[in-house]
């Protein structure tokens, strides 16, 4: 967060991990400077703490709509605690699925799964 304050979450959706489907948030400003890493097979939000935020992501790998996937920030199954009640959020977002017995974990290789948890 480079202008601002938000809460950052990242929730597991990689198969076999053993924090599947629990998410993790950390509130980020910018006086801090400090930043979320998230690792690949989990998903990403964030919600604005204040007025006026700027984020700045970095990723390993370029943006492919064919692998996007979204998961519903209010889903009872993943339950995240936001700090404010959802005042606004996008079309897309509104509109994700729930996760449901048909979801289907994002398969990530042994190494990547070992990477991300040795950090």
């Amino acid at each position: 967060c480079i202008k601002g304050t938000i809460f950052d979450v990242a929730v597991d959706l990689r198969e076999n991990s053993p924090s599947y489907l629990c998410w993790h948030g950390e509130v980020l400003d910018a006086e801090r400077g400090n930043a979320l890493l998230v690792p690949h097979g989990c998903a990403h939000g964030f919600q604005s703490l204040e007025d006026n935020v700027e984020v700045l992501y970095f990723s390993d790998q370029f943006y492919t709509q064919v692998y996007e996937r979204t998961v519903n920030a209010l889903d009872p199954r993943i339950g995240i605690v936001w700090p404010l009640p959802i005042a606004m959020i996008s079309d897309k977002d509104r509109s994700a699925p729930c996760i449901n017995d048909d979801f289907v974990p994002i398969r990530v290789t042994d190494v990547e799964m070992i990477l991300c948890m040795s950090r």
